[in-house]
């Protein structure tokens, strides 16, 4: 009798669900993967467009600060004044507290964003800001910024308000996702928009969450209470602005 033949092991079967499945991650792991090399590309060519606008800007402000000095000394030459343009932008901080506040001046500070003493905020200005301001002078100290406060304000203290949360600005993603339809996509487009009042400022400011500023080194010189002009640090400061903002940062 012949012995019997071992019968051969029977050929796996992978089941069709898994198959599936496997097709399933390598298609995703695919559109990944190019996702990836297109983000690559797309950062590359946006961080190109954000350089040659940070150029631009720079020399748009080099040209300004040539054509002031020109002005400047061709009324000189012509034993002439030279009166410089309005300045549209001021920077407003709180230097008192909420002791005996009457509620118009409290609430023009609440519309400003000013809630909290050394907090801070850009102002467009126009003839109703101004009495805004002037209803709330013994209560704040102002001026016209000029552009390294601005830049440094956005860049050391600045935060975004993100659906009512305070967001660090960490990348020019967090800009582009609030601002980008208004053509505002990175630090510098913002610095600009802010510190030229352009058509956006609005939407760019209120984007700003209000700043928070540190004691002044060294404290306030004089009295918080009277103006500025006599020895005070309340009211308008004008270009004086500046060094107290140094001092708060």
């Amino acid at each position: 009798m012949a012995p019997a033949t071992k019968a051969a092991p029977a050929k796996r079967v992978t089941p069709e669900s898994v198959l599936k499945k496997r097709k399933a991650v390598e298609k995703l792991a695919a559109e990944r993967a190019a996702k990836a090399v297109q983000a690559k590309k797309d950062n590359k060519t946006k961080r190109q467009t954000i350089f040659k606008r940070a150029e631009a800007y720079v020399k748009e402000y080099r040209a300004k600060e040539r054509d002031e000095i020109r002005l400047h000394r061709q009324a000189k030459a012509q034993n002439s004044f030279y009166v410089p343009a309005e300045a549209k932008l001021a920077f407003v901080i709180r230097i008192k507290g909420i002791n005996k506040i009457a509620p118009k001046p409290r609430k023009i500070l609440q519309l400003l964003r000013l809630t909290q003493i050394n907090s801070g905020t850009f102002v467009r200005l126009t003839k109703a800001t101004l009495q805004m301001l002037q209803w709330v002078s013994p209560y704040i100290a102002w001026g016209y910024p000029n552009l390294k406060s601005v830049r440094e304000l956005i860049y050391k203290r600045g935060f975004a308000k993100v659906n009512k949360q305070r967001i660090p600005i960490t990348n020019n993603q967090v800009i582009e996702e609030a601002l980008g339809k208004f053509g505002i996509i990175c630090i510098e487009d913002l610095v600009h928009e802010i510190f030229t009042v352009g058509t956006h400022f609005k939407q760019a400011n209120a984007f700003l969450w209000a700043f928070h500023l540190s004691n002044p080194t060294g404290g306030f010189a004089g009295k918080k209470v009277p103006h500025f002009i006599e020895g005070g640090e309340s009211g308008n400061r004008e270009d004086h602005i500046n060094g107290l903002i140094q001092k708060m940062l």
